[in-house]
């Protein structure tokens, strides 16, 4: 899986003058890392057409451009200057997520913001302000995560860039990532994580994989990683389920703290048995389990992927066609909460995971 955020980082002037010291704070420091990323600019046409460039970075850059183009006149997302542009932000993420959740609940700690509404998580532009947050949230008996991001979108708002930070993922993920944060800026529903991401996903490995038949580019390799990466998620939120299911099952705390760490211990032992036998040893996913295992660290599977399949169903209930798709998907993030979460599991229940 690959870490990700959107938020908005506008309006701060505003902002500031609503909210107090500790939270003036957290606008200043988004200020300060939306200019440094809004400064660096460069368009991307001009990097490529630079030959004293590197030529691996121009190449990589003129790939971004076709799937650019693609995903204008394929895949009916926003034709505008995101991701026409490159910044080099001269560190290995452009963000830092902060995830809590409490010691027996996988329901998220919940940040809101006046324009973006609440989401799942926290995002800071220095890696030490993220872990000082951390660190408050499990003083207060919170479970945490933090997570590099090297990829986000501010909606629209700015002409966001294709960052250094996303050059290290393999040309599909890259062009999957663009995919997905365009995505972003065709839907969103404000206060639903789980919805915005899941459709963004759907998005992403849907136009991929469009993208890859029209480009003669599915390759055996890219078939093999996208099939681990789905074993791995389906292992994780099948971990989820069974953790939701202990925690509701009792209120004793002791009883809780061993089915807790019983689920814990089922999960590594059946990474490793996928590991060993259906991916012949690949140990790309190992570095996972370096941290031991709570709630936050499963969280962001859940809000990634949770209603993948109910988009796909969706998807083909309209033909494979995008701009019914995306009318259908925009019908659907205007009901209720409820009413949407539900219209979401019938959506799920008719598309079979592969």
């Amino acid at each position: 899986m690959t870490p990700r955020t959107t938020w908005v980082a506008a309006a701060l002037g505003t902002l500031l003058t609503l909210t107090g010291c500790a939270t003036t704070s957290y606008y200043l420091q988004l200020a300060r890392g939306q200019y440094q990323l809004m400064t660096s600019r460069e368009p991307i046409a001009d990097v490529v057409h630079d030959p004293s460039r590197d030529t691996r970075l121009r190449e990589r850059l003129a790939k971004v451009q076709d799937a650019r183009r693609y995903a204008v006149t394929a895949l009916h997302l926003p034709d505008n200057k995101s991701y026409t542009l490159y910044s080099d932000v001269h560190r290995d993420y452009v963000v830092w997520n902060v995830f809590a959740t409490p010691e027996f609940s996988l329901d998220a700690v919940e940040s809101c913001f006046p324009i973006a509404g609440c989401l799942a998580y926290r995002g800071f532009y220095d890696e030490k302000a993220a872990e000082s947050h951390a660190a408050d949230l499990r003083a207060q008996g919170f479970e945490t995560e933090i997570g590099g991001v090297a990829a986000y979108s501010t909606l629209g708002w700015f002409n966001d860039p294709v960052i250094n930070t996303m050059l290290r993922w393999s040309d599909a993920q890259l062009i999957g990532t663009l995919f997905h944060e365009l995505g972003h800026q065709k839907l969103y529903v404000k206060n639903d994580t789980a919805f915005n991401e899941s459709f963004a996903n759907f998005v992403e490995q849907q136009g991929l994989s469009d993208y890859g038949a029209a480009r003669g580019l599915n390759s055996a390799d890219e078939a093999a990683r996208e099939k681990r990466s789905h074993d791995f998620v389906e292992l994780i939120l099948d971990a989820r389920q069974r953790l939701e299911k202990a925690y509701a099952a009792t209120q004793d705390r002791a009883e809780l703290r061993a089915a807790k760490q019983t689920e814990f211990d089922r999960l590594i032992s059946r990474y490793h048995r996928l590991r060993d036998t259906q991916w012949a040893g690949y140990k790309g996913y190992d570095g996972f389990f370096d941290e031991p295992l709570n709630n936050a660290r499963l969280l962001p599977f859940g809000l990634y992927d949770q209603w993948v399949p109910a988009f796909a169903a969706l998807f083909h209930q309209n033909n494979a066609d995008w701009p019914a798709f995306y009318k259908a998907a925009s019908i659907l993030g205007k009901l209720e909460p409820a009413a949407r979460r539900a219209r979401l599991k019938e959506l799920a229940a008719t598309e079979p995971r592969s």
